[in-house]
């Protein structure tokens, strides 16, 4: 299955691995890389740059196919050393980053000098034509069905991604709400080169979370999600629990950050996927766990993924016949 996408990346099928805080880690993306797919590390998930070149190490001793790293860029009280993890990203000789968040631009002429593809993980259309006018070299466009950060205009795939492809000349994958066949089939015919994949991809046996988090996603159904910091116009998307509904109620009562601080508490999200205590803290997953009905290994994912996807196109081509 051949796309703009597979060739710009050099993979062989249009499927690439959300970059997911925690879980993005060496097993996953090496597995999904082995499997023709875009495995993606998470650079912010590893404590230091030279850890992160660490894991890009580990991973490519489990695959020599192309690999990926995510750098997400948001506003941060004591923010990360974003110019040393890009620094350390170039160092570890991968050629394609997942930037998301703020504007790469700062970052752009030492990404390109080093030669990596850069993809810009966009919630908009605008935000995608911007990211192509400072020269990203493919967008990952982001539905309001995704986990994480849907971004404040609340427009779904349906309607994101043909609206995107009217508008885009560089080419683009689709991101929020993909889980099988039927989803990357129905990308492509909407005029996305592949997708992007996260919950699926985090429900699978080299995903490093506790299986406990895993069974909760195949239990859960698509209206399972909380959408918190709607009042703070920093939308976003997470498992509904005790915790995240209560910060809702806060928010909506009238609450501000501070109020809501030691509950979203990024470390209290690591020890739910740690310790497999769902309860525990607030943890990102998409509408799209109604689809969820499994755990498979990411490589079967992926070749299952594209299996439905060429029996779906080869159905649908006798339509007309």
């Amino acid at each position: 299955m051949k796309t703009r996408a597979t060739e710009l990346l050099g993979i062989e099928h249009p499927i690439v691995q959300g970059g997911m805080m925690w879980v993005g880690r060496a097993e996953l993306a090496a597995a999904v890389s082995e499997a023709g797919g875009l495995g993606i590390i998470t650079a912010l998930t590893q404590p230091t740059p030279e850890d992160l070149v660490a894991e890009v190490e580990r991973a490519r001793s489990l695959t020599d196919k192309p690999l990926g790293v995510n750098l997400t860029i948001l506003p941060s009280i004591n923010p990360p050393p974003y110019a040393d993890y890009v620094k350390a990203i170039v160092e570890s000789g991968v050629k394609i980053i997942e930037t998301a968040g703020a504007n790469p631009e700062p970052f752009m002429d030492e990404l390109k000098g080093a030669g990596l593809k850069i993809v810009h993980k966009c919630t908009s259309v605008r935000h995608a034509l911007k990211a192509q006018r400072i020269g990203v070299d493919m967008v990952s466009i982001d539905g309001f069905e995704c986990a994480g950060h849907p971004g404040e205009d609340d427009i779904p795939g349906l309607v994101l991604i043909p609206a995107t492809a009217d508008k885009l000349e560089i080419p683009f994958i689709a991101s929020g709400g993909f889980a099988d066949g039927r989803g990357l089939a129905a990308a492509l015919a909407l005029g996305a080169e592949g997708v992007n994949m996260g919950s699926r991809f985090m429900c699978t046996t080299e995903s490093p979370i506790a299986d406990e988090v895993k069974k909760a996603i195949v239990d859960a159904t698509e209206r399972d999600t909380e959408l918190i910091f709607r009042p703070l116009r920093n939308t976003a998307r997470v498992a509904s629990n005790e915790v995240s509904r209560e910060v809702v109620q806060i928010l909506d009562d009238g609450g501000e950050f501070e109020d809501v601080r030691e509950l979203v508490a990024g470390a209290r999200g690591r020890t739910v996927y740690e310790k497999g205590d769902t309860e525990a803290g607030i943890w990102s997953v998409g509408m799209v766990q109604g689809l969820i009905n499994d755990i498979p290994s990411a490589g079967e994912v992926v070749t299952r993924t594209v299996r439905e996807a060429e029996q779906i196109i080869e159905r649908l081509t006798t339509l007309s016949a």
